[in-house]
């Protein structure tokens, strides 16, 4: 079995596939400046370096997303069949 990955701008796409995987929106500490959320990232349970990330609201991850002109890459299931919460942000 082979894993597929999706690319959508889709809001809603988005948050649900977060959302399901118990993820939150969040941003890198250190790196925001005069109000910028900075680099945005989702915070999954379990997930490396929760230390240095700090939660969010959608609206600021949402309007940083569209500001930097990204779109959000992810993947359903990994090569073996499993839950994936693999995800880039990527440039549209």
């Amino acid at each position: 079995m082979t894993s597929q990955s999706t690319t959508t701008t889709d809001h809603d796409e988005i948050r649900s596939w977060v959302e399901a995987h118990d993820g939150k929106p969040a941003s890198v500490r250190s790196t925001e400046s005069g109000g910028d959320p900075g680099v945005l990232r989702i915070d999954f349970p379990g997930g490396a370096g929760k230390d240095d990330l700090e939660h969010i609201s959608w609206d600021d991850w949402f309007k940083k997303f569209d500001d930097e002109n990204l779109a959000f890459l992810y993947q359903e299931q990994k090569s073996d069949g499993s839950d994936s919460t693999f995800f880039k942000l990527v440039n549209r």
